[in-house]
């Protein structure tokens, strides 16, 4: 069962609003989950020797809750509604594809690296928060803040266990640790705001360099297995169609941006020449590059063999079709509307995806079709 909000009023896009909570059958997520998951021996039957120990740095679409301790505050609902059945300090319905593949190991869901209030960091920590980027280095909480974080961490953790402290990690663990890195989507869509797109694709280089010393900085401190997404179709977003779509001769066929999705696209090949330059540079490494851009692409693209509606609508947002997304009434807030099964939509708020979508997502990560080199996610577990 999930949670949606009840109102006499139903626009045509099938949504509701305002009102008081209830429970409805969740059949069409439920045999999302079932045909997707389940299929993959090895995201349900890994058996790791030892719990595997997870770093990961990126931005809104990996954060399990490190914007909302950093802040103190919970999102509202709907957020969290699917999985969770009440907000769950994600932007989502439900889990997130970090979540996913957390489960794939049999480890527990990330801790972000903000919580103060009895921490878990036996199996690692996320240092991934909302609306993180490349650049501007120092700006909280840029990548280049979430490994000096990181940083700190890996130098007091083993010498706080010595001293009898539990729930962190041991130094030898550090170097058997899989680092994943999901970030630049901010990067463009910021760039895109005050910049035309010669002047985007200029920066990209910029933004590769901060990815290549995160990993260099991880590296030297033992770091040797890593686990890196490209950025997603940044044009396909409701957000920024709503924002930016100004004719039809920017859109492509399946009604996205086009000159967004081909920042994303130069992003993505220089990101996949670093991670190959590395593998030569760095000794004794593991460098595994993502395809998520292709991943979401198909998904939007073949939405409805996936069995989706409306791949460009956000399911929770305000404005109706085609859209459904006002940048001054987000998901949470007065005046919002919220589709009655996220299982049918990709796009949760405009911006971030449905736990739908996140699961298909993190099946496809784990069939290795989209990585190279194509080893799969558990070859982590099994040599941790």
């Amino acid at each position: 069962m999930i949670v949606v909000k009840e109102n006499a009023s139903k626009l045509d896009m099938g949504v509701v609003k305002g009102g008081r909570y209830l429970l409805v059958p969740f059949f069409t997520l439920y045999m999302i989950l079932f045909l997707y998951l389940p299929l993959l021996p090895h995201s349900v039957h890994c058996q790791c020797t030892k719990t595997p120990i997870i770093f990961n740095f990126g931005d809104s679409n990996s954060d399990t809750g490190g914007y909302a301790d950093g802040v103190g505050l919970n999102f509202a609902p709907p957020n969290g509604r699917t999985y969770f059945h009440q907000p769950a300090r994600r932007l989502s319905d439900g889990r997130l594809m970090i979540d996913f593949l957390c489960e794939s190991l049999n480890t527990d869901y990330l801790t972000p690296y903000l919580n103060s209030l009895e921490p878990n960091f036996t199996n690692g920590v996320n240092f991934a928060i909302i609306g993180s980027a490349t650049l501007p280095r120092y700006v909280p909480f840029s990548l280049f803040v979430q490994v000096s974080q990181f940083l700190r961490f890996r130098y007091r953790s083993p010498a706080l266990m010595l001293n009898g402290y539990k729930d962190l990690v041991g130094d030898e663990d550090f170097e058997n640790a899989l680092y994943t890195i999901d970030i630049g989507q901010n990067d463009l869509a910021a760039s895109f705001d005050n910049l035309t797109y010669s002047q985007v694709i200029e920066r990209i280089p910029s933004f590769i360099t901060e990815i290549k010393n995160a990993i260099w900085n991880i590296y030297e401190k033992g770091g040797k297995k890593f686990w890196v997404h490209n950025t997603g179709p940044l044009g396909c977003l409701p957000q920024k169609l709503a924002l930016l779509a100004r004719n039809a001769t920017e859109l492509d066929e399946h009604g996205c941006l086009q000159p967004l999705n081909n920042a994303a696209k130069t992003f993505n090949a220089q990101l996949r020449v670093l991670c190959e330059q590395l593998r030569r540079e760095l000794i004794n490494v593991t460098i595994v590059y993502v395809d998520i851009y292709s991943i979401k692409y198909d998904l939007i693209a073949n939405a409805s063999n996936y069995g989706f509606e409306s791949p460009l609508m956000a399911c929770c947002g305000n404005g109706g079709p085609p859209y459904n997304y006002n940048a001054n009434i987000n998901c949470g807030r007065t005046g919002y509307t919220v589709c009655h099964e996220g299982s049918k939509f990709i796009s949760w708020d405009g911006v971030h995806y449905t736990e739908a979508a996140n699961a298909i997502f993190a099946s496809k990560i784990l069939s290795t079709h989209y990585s190279t080199p194509q080893l799969s996610f558990n070859f982590f577990c099994n040599n941790m």
